[in-house]
């Protein structure tokens, strides 16, 4: 019984010894209602979100760095059509593909995004090459693509995104913007259109926040906006301090959203601010801002933040959201409303 103590006390000075590493992610936040998923629905999600989140956590645990696992989690996410980012993103007002990404270091303030990318099948990956292999912190378009070719990056037919049930949401959203217009006798333009939709045809994203056992922490995000969107919109996701941003001591934090709120309201950055000068907790500052601040302006959406001892707050303010959070030592935690 003695030697069972001993081996006890053992374990718990060598888990107190190693520097504390965790990782969460999201796959999007929304109108995620039980009734209409099904079983095996349901357990497709959360399938991918732990295969995601165990992956990141594979590189951490391996004593790799915390962008390497954020970028290995998205990528995981990137390549299931079940997430709106790579394979599964969804289409535009005019039937195509429009991607957009960010990555930031906390080490070093340094960031890479890029926006409205077509051929592109990890747009998380040429977000990091950005950062790591320009001066710049943001591309898009054209460039960022043509940028991407410099970097040995191979282009995918814009066909590799397409999809039934994206396509079936698009043609469901033109339609509800079509009744608007009629509803206000042609006079609502596309923006007032656009207030008729739901809230998951207006986003959906994916994203990962990393601590590694360096004490560096890192974010990303992902997306491929928002449903029938025009003119090249772009939100939040590639928007540092928006959409993600990490900062070392402080915290790092992926958002998934109505992008122009989360524009608005510096989301990312203002958790971070919360953090770094008024002292509260990553779950306190967090919740403020999801759950205060951007639901009375009518923002809705949720974040996954982590700070620097590796704690983790995933608040969101819509019906549910998906995601995983995995600790130093712990099992992969999956969720998709807010009791499990």
């Amino acid at each position: 019984m003695l030697s069972g103590l001993m081996g006890l006390l053992m374990s718990a000075n060598v888990m107190a010894q190693t520097p504390p590493f965790s990782i969460a992610i999201h796959g999007g936040a929304g109108t995620i209602s039980k009734a209409n998923l099904t079983d095996e629905q349901q357990q497709a999600y959360r399938d991918k979100l732990k295969q995601a989140v165990d992956a990141g956590y594979k590189v951490l645990e391996q004593g790799g760095d915390s962008l390497t696992a954020v970028t290995t989690a998205i990528n995981i996410l990137e390549d299931s059509p079940l997430f709106n980012a790579g394979k599964g993103a969804v289409y535009t007002y005019d039937g195509g593909h429009e991607m957009d990404a960010s990555i930031m270091d906390g080490s070093t303030l340094n960031a890479g995004a890029v926006a409205g990318v077509k051929h592109i099948k990890n747009p998380i990956d040429l977000a990091r090459a950005v950062m790591d292999k320009s001066p710049h912190v943001m591309l898009s378009g054209e460039g960022a693509e043509e940028f991407a070719l410099t970097q040995g990056f191979d282009f995918v037919p814009v066909t590799y995104f397409d999809s039934d049930a994206r396509y079936q949401q698009l043609l469901d959203a033109k339609a509800k913007l079509k009744q608007a217009q009629s509803n206000q006798e042609g006079k609502a333009d596309y923006q007032a259109s656009l207030n008729y939709l739901d809230l998951d045809y207006k986003f959906g994203t994916v994203g990962a926040v990393a601590l590694d056992k360096q004490g560096n922490l890192a974010a990303g995000t992902s997306t491929g906006g928002m449903t029938v969107k025009r003119f090249g919109r772009i939100g939040d996701s590639p928007v540092i301090g928006a959409g993600t941003y990490a900062e070392n001591q402080v915290c790092a934090v992926s958002a998934t959203g109505h992008g122009e709120y989360f524009i608005r309201y510096h989301v990312a950055g203002d958790i971070c601010a919360k953090v770094k000068y008024q002292q509260k907790s990553i779950l306190q500052a967090a919740d403020e801002v999801i759950n205060q601040r951007l639901i009375t302006a009518g923002g809705t959406g949720g974040v996954i933040a982590i700070d620097q001892r590796g704690n983790i707050a995933t608040p969101f303010n819509t019906e549910g959201m998906y995601r995983a959070t995995r600790k130093q030592g712990e099992q992969a935690k999956v969720m998709i409303w807010q009791d499990n």
